[in-house]
C-alpha cells in the first residue's frame, strides 16, 4: 500500500505519525512518501521538503511568501500524481493541503482524505461546500462534525480527539511539582495567556488585573503562568510590572512533565481561548475563558460566528457551564467573579469536563488508530 501524506505544524506531525504509525499496524506493508516533520520522519516518512516552509500560514506571511506557496502546492501535487499513492492523506492546513488536493483531483482519481474537519460549525459554512469536490472523506476529532460534511456530500469518520492520549500528570509529580515551588497545600489558579506574541500582549495586561483581584478576595490564592517557549521572554519581562507576580514555568527549560504537573495541580484556571480547554479538561481543571481582540476582528468575527460559545468542552458536553468573557465582557472585574464562583462551586465543571472526555474516545482505541481504521474502511 502506498501512501502520501502532508503535514504542515506540529500538531498536523503529531497527528500524522499516531496515523501512520496505525496504518502500518493494520495495513502491514505501507510505504510512504510526502511532508512531515521529526515526528513523521521517525515513522518512516521522506519528506518532500522542510514541514517549515509551509507552516507561514497567516494572512500577512501568505502575502509575503505567495509565489514561493504557489510553487511549493504544484511541486507537492505533481509529486503526489508521480507517486500514484493508494491514498493521498492531508492533514489541517487547509490554504495549502485542500489546494494541492484540488490540483490532484483535477488530473487524477487518487482517493483524497482530508484530516481535521473545518470548522463550518462555527464559521463560514461554505467551506464544506467548496472542499467537495475534492475531497473524499474527511477524519473528524469532534464528534459533532460529521454531519455537517456528509450535508456537503463527503464520508466523515468522527476519529477522536488526541488530547485523550496526551499524558497527564501523576500525584507523585503533582505532589513533585508543589515541593519544588513551595505550594504545600495552598489553593493554585493557573494564568494561561495563549502562545501568539499578539494575543498574549493583549491578555496579559487584563490577566495582571485578574490576578490583582483574586489576590484581595482570596489572599491565600497562588498563580502559575505556563509560558509558551516562544512567547516566554516576553511573559517574563511583562510579570516584572504586575502588583502580585505569579510563579513563570517555561517548558523549554523546566520540561513538559512539569507543565502537566501545574495543569494536574491548579483548583482553577484563567486560560486564553483555544484548544486549551480541552487540555484543561483533561486534567480535570476547572476553568474560565477569556479573550479580546482589535475592535476590527470583534465587529467580523462577531458578525460571522454562527455559535454562541466558542469553548470546546462546552460544545463538546452541550452545557455552557464553562464561563466566557470575549471582546467587550473581557473585564477583569468579571474574570475574577467568575473564577471565584468556580473555586468555591466546582461540581458542574468537573462533570462537563469528564463528560468530553469520554465523547472525544478516552478509554477507547487511540485517535491514530482509528483514524487508519477510518481510511483503510474508505479505500474497499
Amino acid at each position: 500500500m502506498r501512501v502520501f501524506v502532508i503535514a504542515g505544524e506540529a500538531s498536523g506531525d503529531k497527528l500524522g505519525a499516531a496515523l501512520m504509525s496505525g496504518l502500518r499496524k493494520h495495513a502491514g506493508d505501507v510505504s510512504f512518501e510526502g511532508i512531515g516533520g521529526d515526528r513523521m520522519i521517525s515513522e518512516g516518512l521522506q519528506s518532500l521538503f522542510p514541514i517549515d516552509e509551509i507552516s507561514i500560514m497567516g494572512i500577512t506571511e501568505i502575502l509575503s511568501q505567495y509565489r514561493h506557496l504557489k510553487a511549493r502546492i504544484r511541486q507537492t501535487a505533481d509529486a503526489v500524481l508521480a507517486a500514484k499513492p493508494d491514498v493521498l492523506i492531508t492533514i489541517d492546513l487547509p490554504e495549502f493541503s485542500l489546494r494541492v488536493a484540488k490540483l490532484v483531483k483535477a488530473r487524477s482519481n487518487i482517493r483524497t482524505v482530508h484530516y481535521v474537519a473545518p470548522t463550518v460549525w462555527a464559521w463560514r459554512p461554505g467551506r464544506a461546500k467548496k472542499m467537495s469536490s475534492h475531497i473524499d472523506q474527511v477524519l473528524a476529532l469532534l464528534p459533532f462534525e460529521p454531519p455537517y460534511m456528509e450535508a456537503a456530500g463527503m464520508r466523515c469518520d468522527f476519529v477522536g480527539h488526541p488530547v485523550v492520549t496526551d499524558p497527564v500528570a501523576t500525584p507523585e509529580e503533582v505532589a513533585a511539582f508543589r515541593t519544588s515551588y513551595d505550594l504545600n497545600d495552598a489553593p493554585l489558579a493557573l494564568i494561561l495567556p495563549g502562545s501568539r506574541r499578539s494575543e498574549v500582549s493583549r491578555l496579559l495586561p487584563i490577566f495582571s488585573e485578574v490576578v490583582a483581584d483574586l489576590h484581595t478576595r482570596h489572599p491565600d490564592l497562588q498563580f502559575v503562568l505556563p509560558a509558551a517557549p516562544n512567547v516566554a521572554s516576553a511573559v517574563g519581562e511583562a510579570v516584572q510590572t504586575w502588583a502580585v507576580k505569579p510563579i513563570i514555568l517555561n517548558p523549554a527549560q523546566d520540561g513538559m512533565v512539569m507543565k502537566q504537573a501545574a495543569f494536574a495541580a491548579a483548583d482553577v484556571a484563567v486560560a486564553a481561548s483555544g484548544t486549551v480547554s480541552l487540555e484543561l479538561a483533561a486534567s480535570g481543571t476547572p476553568m474560565v475563558i477569556a479573550y479580546d481582540m482589535n475592535w476590527l476582528s470583534r465587529q467580523i468575527i462577531g458578525r460571522m460566528l454562527r455559535v454562541d460559545t466558542v469553548t470546546l468542552v462546552n460544545l463538546v458536553s452541550e452545557t455552557r457551564v464553562i464561563p466566557e468573557f470575549i471582546g467587550a465582557n473581557c473585564q477583569p472585574e468579571q474574570i475574577a467573579k467568575a473564577v471565584s464562583t468556580i473555586l468555591e462551586a466546582p461540581a458542574q465543571q468537573q462533570a462537563a469536563m469528564a463528560l468530553t472526555m469520554d465523547r472525544l474516545g478516552k478509554g477507547g482505541l487511540p485517535p491514530g488508530e482509528r483514524a487508519a481504521l477510518a481510511v483503510l474502511d474508505g479505500l474497499k
